[in-house]
C-alpha cells in the first residue's frame, strides 16, 4: 500500500531539477517509491520494481565494464518485456542513448537500424536471434542479456542534464523509410508528466500493454506505469481471443490499443458483448478511430472513459479529446495536451481559419531535437516557431498531418498532406472514404491505397475484412449511394487479414504491392483471387 508521502513525492516530479535529470531516474525513483510491489506482470512472471531495478544495474555494470560512455547508441532487443524494460533504463544509466528495437523485426530491419544509427552495442536475447534466417551482419558489438547474472548493488544513474541525448525511435516507415528521432532527457520526462496528468493514472491502476515498446505510444505504456507506481500487464499475443482473455483474468484498468486492434476487439463477443468492470479508462492513438467503431466501443464499454488522442513520433503526444465530449464529437482528435500549443497553419504560412484545411504544427517540451543523419530533413520539419510570442514554444514541429479547428478550437484529422489522394481533380482523403466504408456494418477492417491512372490521376482501392456473410457487391452499392463518383473505389480486394508493421498500425507499402499486382487486369469493381 503506498502512503500520502510517497504519493506526493510523486506527483513532485514535475520539479525543474528532475526534468532536467537523467532519465533513468525514473526507474530508481520507482524502485524507492514503491519497492516490492508489482511492476510487471507477463506470461504467468510477476517482477517488482525492486527486481526490476536491481536488474537494471546488473545490466549497467556490464556496460560500464565495456567502455559504454556518454553519447554511445546502444540498440535493445529482447523478447523478455522485463529485460527490454531493464535494459532500456541500463543504457540511459551510463550516459548512453538507446535504441528499442522491435522482435517482430527481421535481420534487414535491424541492420539498417545498427547500421543508420551508427550503435556501438546490440543487447540482445540470443533466443531471438536464434530465430532469425541468417546471421546479423552489423559492426555493433552484441551482449548476450542471458549472460548477464544479478547486481551486487542499487540502481544508481549518472547525473546528465535534461538536454542530451537519450532516446531514437524510429518512425513505422508506413509510407516510406523510417526516420530516426532524436529525444533528450528532458523530452522523456515531459512525456511521461504530461500523458500521466491528464489521463490520471494512479499507483492501483493495471495497464495493459499490447503494444511494443519501440512504438512511442508502447512506449509511454511503460514509463507512465513507472511514474505512478501502477503494474504493466504485458500481452503480446496476436490472436484477439487471448488478449482479451488476458484483459479479463488480470483485470486491467487502462487499455490502450491502435485503431486495427480496437476493430479486432470490437469484432469479438468476448470484449463486444462482454462488460470489463475492472476497465476504467481506454484510449486511442496511432491512426484515426472511424466515428462508428469509436459508438461500437463506447457501447461495447460504457463504464471505461474513452481518450482519443493523437500523435507523432517527433513529440510524443499532441492532442486529446476529454472523454465527456467523446460522444458529441467521435471525429474530433481534440485540443492540445497540457504544457504544449499547436497551430493550424494554411498554405500561406499564416494561421487557418476556423473549419479551413490546414497543417498541424506543434510545439512543447516534447519537441525532439531532429532526425539523425539527415539535417535537410530536420531543418524542414523542426524550425524555429513563426508564430512565437513570450510565453509560447520557441520551437516546432510541422507534423506534415491535415487538421482543420472548429470554434471551440478542437481539431479534426483530414489526412496526411502526402496520403492526400488526387482523383479525377479533386483531393480526397483515406479516411474520409474508409470512415464511410466502417459506417457500413458490412466490415471489421478498411484500408486506402492507391495506384496510378491516366485518365483519374489515381485509382483508389478498398482492401477489407469483411464482416460474417457480407459481400464485396453489396459493399460496392453501398458506396454508390453513400460516396459521390470522384470517392468510390475502382476496386474493393477483400482479404482474411489486413498486414500490420511492427508498430501495429496498416502496413500500406505491402497492401500497395498486393492491390496492385491483384487488380491491375481487372475491370473496374471486379475482385483479386485472393479474394475468391
Amino acid at each position: 500500500m503506498i502512503g500520502r508521502a510517497s504519493l506526493q513525492r510523486l506527483t513532485d516530479r514535475s520539479e525543474p531539477a528532475l526534468s532536467n535529470s537523467n532519465f533513468a531516474e525514473l526507474l530508481r525513483r520507482a524502485v524507492e517509491l514503491f519497492g516490492d510491489k508489482p511492476a510487471i506482470v507477463s506470461r504467468g512472471t510477476t517482477t517488482t520494481f525492486r527486481q526490476l531495478g536491481r536488474r537494471a544495474a546488473a545490466i549497467s555494470k556490464v556496460l560500464a565494464d565495456l567502455g559504454v560512455t556518454r553519447g554511445d547508441v546502444c540498440a535493445l532487443l529482447a523478447r523478455s518485456p522485463e529485460d527490454a524494460a531493464a535494459a532500456f533504463f541500463a543504457v540511459l544509466a551510463v550516459g548512453a542513448v538507446g535504441i528499442n528495437l522491435n522482435e517482430l523485426y527481421r535481420p534487414r530491419q535491424i541492420e539498417f537500424v545498427l547500421t543508420h544509427s551508427r550503435a556501438r552495442v546490440l543487447l540482445v536475447d540470443r533466443g531471438l536471434l536464434r530465430t532469425f534466417p541468417r546471421a546479423l551482419v552489423t559492426e555493433a558489438q552484441l551482449i548476450n542479456l542471458d549472460e548477464i547474472g544479478g547486481a551486487e548493488t542499487d540502481f544508481a544513474p549518472l547525473e546528465i542534464s535534461g538536454d542530451k541525448p537519450a532516446q531514437i525511435t524510429y518512425t513505422s516507415g508506413s509510407t516510406g523509410q523510417p526516420k530516426g528521432v532524436l529525444m533528450s532527457h528532458a523530452n522523456l520526462w515531459a512525456g511521461v508528466r504530461v500523458v500521466a496528468g491528464y489521463l490520471a493514472l494512479q499507483s492501483h491502476d493495471r495497464i495493459a500493454s499490447l503494444l511494443p515498446f519501440s512504438f512511442v505510444y508502447g512506449f509511454n505504456q511503460l514509463t507512465t506505469s513507472l511514474y505512478v507506481g501502477a503494474t504493466l500487464v504485458v500481452e503480446r499475443s496476436t490472436l484477439i481471443q487471448e488478449i482479451a482473455a488476458t484483459l479479463q483474468r488480470e483485470r486491467v484498468t487502462v487499455l490502450a490499443a491502435v485503431p486495427p486492434l480496437w476493430q479486432q476487439l470490437l469484432a469479438i463477443s468476448a470484449f463486444r458483448d462482454t462488460r470489463l468492470d475492472s476497465l476504467r479508462i481506454v484510449t486511442n492513438a496511432g491512426g484515426r478511430l472511424p466515428p462508428e467503431s469509436v459508438r461500437e466501443l463506447r457501447r461495447a464499454q460504457p463504464q471505461a472513459r474513452l481518450f482519443l488522442m493523437y500523435g507523432l513520433t517527433e513529440v510524443f503526444r499532441s492532442t486529446f479529446l476529454p472523454p465527456e465530449e467523446v460522444d458529441a464529437h467521435p471525429d474530433s482528435m481534440g485540443r492540445a495536451v497540457p504544457e504544449s500549443t499547436v497551430y493550424v497553419v494554411g498554405d500561406s504560412g499564416e494561421l487557418a481559419a476556423v473549419g479551413e484545411v490546414g497543417e498541424l504544427v506543434h510545439g512543447g517540451p516534447t519537441v525532439a531535437i531532429g532526425y539523425i543523419g539527415e539535417l535537410e530533413s530536420s531543418r524542414r520539419v523542426f524550425r524555429a516557431n513563426p508564430f512565437y510570442q513570450p510565453g509560447e514554444p520557441e520551437r516546432v514541429v510541422y507534423s506534415g498531418d491535415l487538421v482543420r479547428r472548429d470554434e471551440e478550437n478542437r481539431l479534426y484529422y483530414v489526412g496526411r498532406r502526402d496520403r492526400m489522394i488526387k482523383t479525377m481533380g479533386f483531393r480526397v482523403s483515406p479516411d474520409e472514404i474508409s470512415d464511410v466504408i466502417q459506417s457500413s456494418g458490412l466490415v471489421t477492417e478498411v484500408a486506402i491505397v492507391t495506384e496510378p491512372d491516366p485518365q483519374r490521376g489515381e485509382r483508389i482501392i478498398a482492401c477489407v475484412v469483411l464482416r460474417g456473410s457480407a459481400t464485396v457487391e453489396s459493399l460496392r452499392r453501398f458506396c454508390g449511394l453513400e460516396l459521390p463518383r470522384y470517392m468510390q473505389p475502382a476496386h474493393f480486394l477483400a482479404l482474411s487479414a489486413i498486414p500490420r508493421n511492427a508498430s501495429g498500425k496498416h502496413d500500406l507499402q505491402e497492401l500497395k504491392a498486393t492491390a496492385s499486382s491483384e487488380t491491375t487486369k481487372l475491370p473496374e469493381g471486379q475482385l483479386g483471387p485472393r479474394s475468391q
